[in-house]
């Protein structure tokens, strides 16, 4: 097993759940149904703004060097990333912190469990950019449909250190097994919320065939 083939065995068991999280109803879902440019945005920042918190706790934290500088990094592109999208919002906007899956992030205590985290919430939230840059296309808002696929590429940036940090720690099958575990829970625990959120608003989050 390597990092590539990781990333398509857990791409590959949770493919369903990665469609549906890429689906149009992904929004409605994240706004409460309220799709306009503020909301999506407010989302948008929040999301960046407990990444954050949760990888300076990783950076903090962590054990090895290699993956301590990793957490860094990323800390620092999500610090750079709410600020970003902050600076569409009004002066008063505060963020909150936190949501299911960062919960579970946070719990993560070693260097494979948080690399397999990094990965799992990286296809996540790939699908959650496309989602906001196909919004703001379709408003034909240039400016920050670019500024989010700005965001886009740089987070597959951090999936892809996250990978090269399993390559580096994973030195047996086990190894390779409890990260695909972490990934794929990641995943379903971002679905969950999603399809939770969904339901409560009386929507289906199949898709209609």
């Amino acid at each position: 097993m390597d990092g590539e083939a990781f990333r398509e065995q857990v791409t590959d068991e949770m493919a369903t759940e990665l469609d549906r999280l890429g689906s149009e109803k992904l929004l409605i879902a994240l706004t409460d149904a309220d799709l306009e440019e503020e909301t999506v945005l407010e989302a948008a920042a929040t999301s960046e703004h407990a990444a954050r918190t949760t990888f300076e706790q990783w950076a903090e934290s962590a054990d090895d060097e290699q993956a301590r500088e990793v957490f860094a990094d990323v800390a620092e592109q999500e610090t750079d990333h709410y600020e970003r999208v902050a600076a569409h919002l009004p002066d008063g906007f505060e963020p909150a912190d936190g949501g299911p899956l960062h919960a579970h992030l946070r719990q993560q205590d070693d260097s494979i469990a948080r690399a397999a985290g990094l990965v799992g919430r990286g296809l996540v939230s790939d699908r959650t950019h496309l989602q906001v840059i196909s919004f703001f296309v379709n408003e034909g808002d240039t400016e920050l449909s670019d500024l989010f696929r700005d965001l886009r590429s740089e987070t597959a940036d951090s999936l892809e250190a996250g990978l090269d940090l399993l390559d580096a720690f994973c030195e047996e099958d086990a190894d390779w097994e409890a990260a695909a575990g972490v990934a794929e829970y990641t995943i379903q625990i971002a679905y969950d919320d999603y399809a939770d959120a969904l339901a409560g608003m009386g929507m289906d989050p199949k898709p209609i065939c």
